[in-house]
C-alpha cells in the first residue's frame, strides 16, 4: 500500500512514516497538477497540512490557520477527485464540540468559536471528497518528541508545572502509538465518517497534571492563571483553557481496542 502524506514535516506525521514506509509527501504550496502526479499509484491520502494551532492568535495568524487548512485540503480534494485513490483520511479537532458538556460523534452541540467555526469549515472541504473519506478528530496527541506535552515537560521537569486555573476542564487526549494504530485500523477496516481520535478516558487538567507530575516525581504546586496563558498566546489561549469531554463512540463500536486508555499509564509509556 502507498500513501501520500501532507504536513509531512509535523509531529504526527513523523510517527506515520515510520508506520507506512511508502510513502509521497504533498506540500501545502503544490498546486493540483503537481499532487495529481504525486497520486500516481497512491491508495491512501492522509491530510495533516496546517499551521501550527498552539500559538499566539492575532488576525493575520487566524487567517494562516484558515488557509493553510481549508485552502490545502480544497486543492487536495479536487485533485483527489480526479486520481485513483482510494481512501482519503482528513485530520479534524475535538475543538469542534462544545465547551463542559461530555460528547460523541453522534452529538450535535457544536461549538460556535473561532476553533469550531475552523473545525466545521475544514471538515465541509474534506467531505467534497468522492472517494471513501474518515475525518478523524484528534484531542490531545500525548507524545514526548512533539505536540503540547514536549512543550509542558520543561517547566514539569524544572518543578514548576500546575494546573492551569481551576484545573477543573477536561482535557480529551490520546496516547501517539494509539493515534497510529487507530490509523492502520481505519485503513484495514474501510471505515468511513468522522471518529473522535480521543482516549475513552478523558481527565480534568487537574488529574493530567497529578499524573504528569507523579511520572516525573516533581511536585506540582504553582498553579498557572489563565490570565498568564491569554498574555501569551492571545485567544489562542482557548485551545488549552477549553473544557472538551469527547468520547470515542465510533471506534469503539467498530472494535477498535485502545492501548493505552489510562493517564498515567500513557504518561508512564511515554516518558519512560
Amino acid at each position: 500500500m502507498k500513501v501520500a502524506i501532507t504536513g509531512a514535516s509535523g509531529f504526527v506525521a513523523k510517527h506515520l512514516v515510520k508506520v507506512f514506509s511508502d510513502y509521497v509527501q504533498i506540500n501545502r504550496d503544490d498546486t493540483k497538477e503537481q499532487i495529481l502526479q504525486k497520486l500516481k499509484n497512491v491508495d491512501v491520502v492522509i491530510n495533516l497540512a496546517g499551521a501550527p494551532i498552539i500559538k499566539r492568535w492575532n488576525e493575520e495568524y487566524k487567517k494562516l490557520l484558515h488557509v493553510s487548512r481549508i485552502q490545502t485540503t480544497k486543492t487536495l480534494v479536487s485533485a483527489i477527485n480526479e486520481s485513483d485513490v482510494k481512501h482519503f483520511i482528513s485530520t479534524s479537532a475535538v475543538g469542534v464540540y462544545k465547551n463542559g458538556v461530555a460528547l460523541d460523534e453522534t452529538s450535535r452541540e457544536l461549538g460556535d468559536d473561532f476553533l469550531a467555526s475552523l473545525v466545521k469549515d475544514w471538515e465541509a472541504e474534506a467531505k467534497k471528497c468522492n472517494k471513501k473519506t474518515t475525518i478523524l478528530r484528534f484531542g490531545v496527541i500525548m507524545g514526548s518528541d512533539g505536540g503540547a506535552l514536549a512543550q509542558m515537560l520543561l517547566p514539569f521537569k524544572l518543578g514548576v508545572g500546575g494546573i492551569i486555573g481551576s484545573g477543573e476542564m477536561m482535557t480529551s487526549w490520546i496516547a501517539i502509538d494509539d493515534l497510529m494504530r487507530i490509523y492502520t485500523f481505519v485503513i484495514e477496516k474501510g471505515l468511513e465518517g468522522v471518529f473522535n481520535a480521543t482516549s475513552p478516558k478523558p481527565v480534568s487538567n487537574y488529574t493530567f497534571t497529578k499524573a504528569l507530575g507523579g511520572v516525573l516525581h516533581r511536585p506540582t504546586l504553582i498553579p498557572v492563571p489563565e490570565f498568564a496563558l491569554k498574555l501569551l498566546f492571545g485567544e489562542g489561549a482557548s485551545v488549552l483553557t477549553d473544557s472538551k469531554e469527547v468520547y470515542p463512540k465510533a471506534l469503539i463500536e467498530a472494535g477498535f481496542e485502545f492501548l493505552y486508555p489510562d493517564i498515567k499509564d500513557a504518561l508512564e509509556h511515554i516518558l519512560r
